[in-house]
């Protein structure tokens, strides 16, 4: 059967780094209870007593650990010379003489076990090095960071944190191998997580920020608005058609942007930039009129025909059934491939135009049905100015000829 912590990436990395590293710096304590003791107390494998102090002698210590029980300890375990009646804690370690040997140090390590369980945080000091991480003291105990939770990133110099003092959480406490693994990028993510929040809860969508570009990608730009990064998609960058984001932004630029939607707490963030660009559509009305003539720019093909820029910001359609006829001239074209590729400039009419809902018609034949620039076209282009003239020629000699009669009937 297998084991599932052998699939746990964190279990693999651990086990990896611990390989022929001893961690233990605690002696194997005593366990066994001192006959008619009163106030053990079990902690996570062996087991503290609690005793009074019933007097000083010399170098020694006598504690009371019961009725019919005594110990001695060292009164260099102790910061002061301590009073008879004062109460502490302590590990047994064997007899001798009849008493039991006392440790406050131990007791000590023992009480911090109970103070260190998997999720809480501590500090702790970075005491060494090595290859698979950081070696920290929490008081009395020994403890162990992989190299991949000492901080959000990774870190080459590890050797630069000795000495340091970090708040970390507690990852795992194992007590008979008196170990305890750490992560000081769990603590530091959530501190960024809350940071995230507050600063998140400061936004609106409609705000107008001031962010940094920090990465460029074909689909658009990341930018730091202050620990936490939005996105403006391609699309977003400018009124103008964008192909390569490179094109208009690069990493380290400030930008200005607008907020276009917070999603899933603050996780996705929607920016863009073109929203604070004027409108080209604003303008459409006074420029653009149907008949107009015009040269654009083919940016996309669609199976349905061809958008043109006529404008900057401003495309027009035009629908395969205007985009002409085959060589022959009996049959239009079906494919707009055929006739014409994204970034050639062609020649089109203007058919209709909808400011309101940013719509524009065109058509690459003339009023009479011939494409623009072909010959026909040409031709009647010559028959238009030819009838034009002979317009004008007429009207001038209809004009001459009631003239004359006018001054004709005058006496």
């Amino acid at each position: 059967m297998t084991n599932p912590a052998s699939n746990d990436p964190l279990r693999q990395e651990i086990d990896s780094a611990l390989e022929g590293i001893n961690l233990q710096d605690l002696d194997e304590l005593g366990r066994a209870p001192a006959k008619g003791a009163k106030g053990a107390k079990a902690v996570k494998g062996p087991t503290l007593w609690k005793g009074v102090v019933a007097g000083v002698s010399g170098k020694d210590v006598i504690v009371e650990l019961g009725p019919r029980a005594q110990g001695v300890i060292a009164l260099s375990e102790f910061d002061d010379v301590p009073k008879v009646g004062d109460v502490f804690e302590f590990s047994a370690h064997g007899q001798e003489e009849g008493l039991w040997k006392l440790s406050r140090r131990e007791a000590k390590a023992l009480a911090a076990w109970n103070e260190v369980e998997v999720g809480s945080r501590v500090k702790a000091r970075v005491s060494g090095q090595n290859t698979g991480g950081l070696e920290l003291a929490i008081g009395p105990l020994r403890a162990f960071m992989p190299a991949s939770h000492v901080a959000l990133e990774r870190i080459e110099n590890l050797a630069q944190f000795i000495g340091q003092t970090f708040e970390v959480e507690v990852l795992e406490v194992d007590v008979d191998k008196k170990r305890v693994l750490v992560s000081r990028r769990s603590v530091l993510s959530k501190e960024r997580e809350s940071q995230r929040q507050e600063a998140v809860g400061g936004l609106a969508v409609g705000q107008v920020i001031q962010g940094k570009v920090t990465r460029v990608e074909a689909f658009g730009c990341f930018v730091d608005l202050g620990g936490f990064e939005g996105l403006v998609h391609v699309s977003a960058l400018s009124r103008t058609r964008v192909e390569n984001p490179s094109d208009v932004v690069h990493v380290g630029q400030q930008i200005k942007a607008k907020i276009m939607k917070i999603e899933d707490g603050g996780r996705r963030i929607g920016l863009s930039m073109k929203e604070l660009e004027a409108d080209p559509w604003d303008e459409v009305g006074n420029r653009i009129t149907p008949g107009l003539q015009i040269t654009g720019r083919v940016v996309r093909l669609m199976e349905f025909g061809a958008f043109v820029e006529v404008f900057p910001g401003i495309e027009g359609l035009l629908h395969v059934s205007q985009l002409g006829t085959t060589a022959g001239g009996k049959e239009r074209v079906r494919r707009p491939q055929d006739v014409v590729k994204p970034g050639e400039t062609i020649s089109v009419r203007v058919l209709t135009v909808d400011p309101r809902g940013k719509r524009i018609a065109l058509t690459r034949f003339d009023e009479r049905g011939a494409l623009i620039g072909s010959e026909d076209s040409v031709d009647g282009s010559v028959i238009d100015e030819v009838l034009q003239k002979t317009s004008q020629v007429e009207a001038k000699t209809n004009l001459g000829a009631l003239f004359k009669k006018a001054m004709d009937k005058k006496p």
